[in-house]
C-alpha cells in the first residue's frame, strides 16, 4: 500500500477465547441441555467465539446464518465443521435461488423503463402533484422489496412506501390504490425463471424460500444479529422450533435497523435469555458511558470493561473517525475536515451525497429532479418551505442549510477530495454505517439530538435526558461502543453534563 499503509488501522479480531467467563459457560451449559436460547451479546463482548465454545461441546449438526458474506467466511475458519456457515441468502439460493441465477445477472435499466413494460405509461396526479412515470416506477419496486422484508404472502398497502409531500393519510391511500396493481404485476413477473421484464435481486428468491415454509436440516441453529432481522427471516427461523435447538444472538440494544424494516426479535423469543456483558473491546471508562445509553433504552444488559485495556472519555484533537447521526451531518463533517487540510475518507463513499448534491443543483435551477426524497419538489423554494414550515419535513432542514451555505457545487467539490480509508488521516461515517466496526479514537459529530435549556435542567434533578427517544439511545450506544481507547463524546456531551448535574 506504499505511504498510505501507515495510515490504515484494520479492525482488530475478536480475541480469541483461552480462559471463558462465567457467562460463557453458563452459555454452553445451558446450549448442552438442549434448550433454546436468546442471547443478549453487548459490544465487544465475544459473540463469536462463544457460539464457538458452544459449537466445539457437540457432535451434532448445526447452521450459522450470517448478516453477511463477510461475517459468514471470517465465521466458516472459526467454527468447527459440523458447523455450516452462510448467509440467509446463500441458503435460500441453494434451495431455490438457483433457479433464477440468469435473472440474476441480468443487465441494469432504470426504474422508468421497468415500469413502463408494466404498463405504467403516462403521469398521474393526486391532488396538485404530479406523479411521473418515473415516481411511480420507483415506488412500484420499493413496494416489491419492502413486500419481501415481510411475512405477508402478496403486497398490501402497508408496503407502499411514503412519499414527500402526500403526507396526508388519504393522499397516502390514494397513492397506495395506483401503486399496488402494478406491484402485483411486477411480483407476478419474478415468478418466471427464464425471464422477466423486472430485475431480479437476491432479496427475491429469498421470500419465494420463505413461502415455501422450509425445513432446514440441522440439529441446531445459530441466527447472528438477531437484532436486526427482517420478518421474513424471522418466520423461516422461528418454523425451526420443532426439529432443531435454536440459538438466537444479537445485541438488543443495537437495533438501528427498524426504518429499513429490521426489527428485534430477541425480546419476544420464547426459549432462555442470558447475557454477556464483559467487553474486550474497551476499559471502565467507555463503558460506563455505553451504560448510560443502554440505561435510556431500556436495555436488558449493562456492561463491565476489561481493566487492563487502557480507555479514556475526553478531547481528542485528531481522532480516527467522527461518527455522526445522519448522512448530512456526515457531509458537513467532511467539508470541516477539509477545510483543515487533513485526508478524509467517508464510509461507502460519498455517492449517497453526491446524488442529493445534484438534486438540489436541478432544483436551484428551475429543474424537476428524479432524486426519490425530492421528487415532488417543482423549485428549491418550495423545498425549503417544506422543510421549514411543514413537520413532516423537519429532517430535511439539515440538508437545506448546508445547500444555502455551501451551495451544491461546493459540496459535489468536497465527494471529489474523499480519500480511500487506507490512505486517511481520518474517516468520517454515520454510526449506521459503523456498525460492526471499531477505531483506537473516536469522536462523536455534533449533529445528535440534545434536549432544550429547559428540559435539560429538568433531566438533570431526574438523572435521566427522559426526553431521548429510544432510536436515539440505541443509536448513540453504537456510536460510544465504537471507541477502543479514547472517546470524544463531542455532540453527546450534554449528557455526560446532565448526569454530573444530576449527580451533584
Amino acid at each position: 500500500m506504499g505511504r498510505c499503509s501507515s495510515f490504515y488501522r484494520p479492525p482488530p479480531t475478536e480475541p480469541l477465547l483461552h480462559t471463558p467467563t462465567h457467562e460463557q459457560m453458563h452459555a454452553a451449559d445451558a446450549f448442552r441441555s438442549g434448550r433454546h436460547l436468546a442471547l443478549q451479546a453487548g459490544a465487544g463482548t465475544g459473540k463469536t467465539s462463544t457460539l464457538c465454545l458452544l459449537a466445539a461441546g457437540t457432535s451434532r449438526r448445526g447452521r450459522y446464518l450470517a448478516f453477511n458474506k463477510d461475517i459468514a467466511h471470517d465465521a466458516a475458519r472459526r467454527f468447527p465443521p459440523t458447523v455450516q456457515c452462510r448467509t440467509a441468502h446463500a441458503t435460500a439460493f441453494a434451495a431455490l435461488g438457483h433457479r433464477y441465477a440468469n435473472r440474476l445477472n441480468s443487465p441494469r435499466q432504470p426504474a422508468w423503463k421497468t415500469g413502463q413494460a408494466l404498463g405504467i405509461v403516462r403521469p398521474m396526479r393526486i391532488g396538485d402533484r404530479e406523479l411521473s412515470q418515473r415516481t411511480l416506477s420507483h415506488n412500484v419496486l420499493r413496494t416489491v422489496t419492502r413486500f419481501c422484508y415481510s411475512v405477508d404472502s402478496a403486497p398490501a398497502r402497508h408496503h407502499v412506501p411514503r412519499l414527500r409531500g402526500l403526507d396526508l393519510p388519504a393522499d397516502h391511500r390514494q397513492f397506495a390504490d395506483l401503486v399496488l396493481p402494478f406491484a402485483a404485476k411486477a411480483w407476478a413477473d419474478l415468478q418466471c425463471p427464464d425471464h422477466g421484464v423486472v430485475r431480479f435481486e437476491h432479496d427475491h428468491y429469498l421470500k419465494m424460500w420463505a413461502l415455501t415454509r422450509p425445513k432446514i436440516e440441522a440439529d441446531f441453529l445459530f441466527l447472528d444479529e438477531a437484532q436486526d432481522t427482517n420478518p421474513v427471516l424471522e418466520q423461516v427461523f422461528t418454523a425451526q422450533r420443532d426439529h432443531a435447538q435454536l440459538v438466537m444472538v444479537g445485541d438488543s440494544a443495537q437495533a438501528i435497523y427498524g426504518w429499513r424494516g429490521a426489527q428485534d426479535v430477541m425480546t419476544g423469543f420464547e426459549a432462555e435469555h442470558l447475557t454477556l456483558t464483559q467487553s474486550f473491546r474497551f476499559g471502565p471508562q467507555i463503558a460506563e458511558e455505553a451504560n448510560r445509553w443502554l440505561a435510556l433504552a431500556d436495555a436488558p444488559i449493562r456492561l463491565t470493561g476489561t481493566t487492563s485495556i487502557p480507555a479514556e472519555v475526553g478531547n481528542v484533537d485528531q481522532p480516527d473517525a467522527v461518527l455522526c447521526r445522519t448522512n448530512i451531518g456526515a457531509m458537513t463533517e467532511v467539508m470541516r475536515l477539509l477545510g483543515s487540510g487533513l485526508r478524509v475518507a467517508l464510509t461507502r463513499g460519498g455517492q449517497q451525497l453526491a446524488a442529493l448534491a445534484l438534486a438540489a443543483r436541478d432544483l436551484k435551477e428551475g429543474r424537476r429532479t428524479h432524486h426519490p426524497e425530492l421528487v415532488l419538489f417543482p423549485s428549491w423554494g418550495d423545498l425549503q418551505d417544506y422543510s421549514t414550515y411543514d413537520p413532516a419535513g423537519r429532517d430535511l432542514q439539515p440538508f437545506v442549510d448546508l445547500v444555502d451555505t455551501h451551495g451544491p457545487d461546493a459540496i459535489l467539490a468536497a465527494v471529489a477530495e474523499l480519500t480511500d480509508e487506507t490512505c486517511a488521516d481520518v474517516t468520517v461515517s454515520t454510526a449506521h454505517k459503523a456498525k460492526g466496526r471499531e477505531w483506537p479514537t473516536v469522536k462523536i459529530g455534533n449533529d445528535f439530538p440534545q434536549p432544550n435549556e429547559v428540559e435539560a435542567k429538568a433531566s438533570a434533578t431526574d438523572q435521566a435526558p427522559a426526553q431521548v427517544s429510544d432510536a436515539d439511545a440505541r443509536l448513540a450506544y453504537v456510536a460510544v461502543t465504537r471507541a477502543r481507547h479514547q472517546l470524544d463524546l463531542g455532540g453527546l456531551a450534554w449528557s455526560a453534563a446532565a448526569q454530573q448535574a444530576g449527580d451533584g
